[in-house]
């Protein structure tokens, strides 16, 4: 049973956000980021080659020359970057950025989880230029390094606890709580091979009420449940983390 039709009817269309200051943010998403490998390209994983020295950013969808700020959420850590091509890439991610994007924004490659919302600039606003690893590392090397002895690292105690990684599909946004039950009712019914028992409904605000799938602790768990949503035509999917 593919979905497609029925969510057109029972969604609520998509708000863009309220003004933030004087930038307008006009689209906005969330989930993990496809940082590029060059062997990616050969194998034809995806369609455009990047120059991962180079801060770049690329979407399925948002069109070239559009700017975004990307954000680990978990550091705050964020750039605010240009579209530099449009290109495919596999459904599971939300945007496709260059090895120099990860680092700067100190990720973690095995769960480059990040926050994207697509930036309507005004006079006031200057996109940040892409720079080179070359250019920060000649940077970099200029600075002096305080040299750390290991056995007073191992002394170095921290109380900080870090919170488990807990994630969780936003599968719809709905006006009524009836539509919301309506869709995962079907889903549980249609869906032999999604795990059903996941989903919830969750009330954001007095008339929005998301379907929600999760939660998940592991990547591969919430990737599962992904693809076989998208093979159903669900297609405005958002991974939200700790939610």
């Amino acid at each position: 049973m593919r979905f497609k039709y029925l969510i057109i009817l029972l969604l609520v269309s998509c708000q863009p956000l309220s003004n933030q200051s004087s930038n307008k943010i006009v689209y906005s998403s969330s989930g993990f980021a496809y940082i590029y490998n060059e062997g990616d390209y050969i194998k034809k994983y995806v369609s455009k080659r990047f120059d991962n020295q180079k801060l770049l950013v690329a979407h399925n969808k948002i069109r070239v020359g559009k700017i975004v700020r990307i954000t680990n959420p978990e550091n705050k850590k964020n750039l605010i970057l240009k579209i530099n091509k449009r290109t495919n890439y596999p459904d599971f991610y939300q945007i496709l950025i260059t090895k120099a994007v990860a680092e700067k924004l100190k990720l973690n490659n095995s769960m480059p989880y990040v926050e994207i919302q697509e930036i309507k600039k005004n006079k006031s606003f200057i996109a940040e230029k892409a720079k080179t690893f070359k250019e920060e590392k000649k940077v970099s090397n200029k600075v002096p390094v305080t040299s750390v002895k290991i056995d007073n690292i191992s002394k170095i105690k921290t109380n900080k606890t870090l919170k488990p990684k807990i994630f969780y599909i936003i599968i719809a946004d709905f006006y009524s709580y009836n539509s919301a039950m309506f869709l995962k009712k079907r889903i549980t019914k249609e869906m032999k091979d999604f795990s059903a028992t996941k989903l919830t409904i969750k009330k954001k605000q007095k008339n929005n009420f998301q379907l929600i799938s999760g939660p998940y602790k592991t990547v591969n768990s919430l990737k599962n449940d992904y693809i076989i949503l998208k093979k159903n035509s669900f297609e405005e999917l958002e991974v939200k983390l700790n939610d």
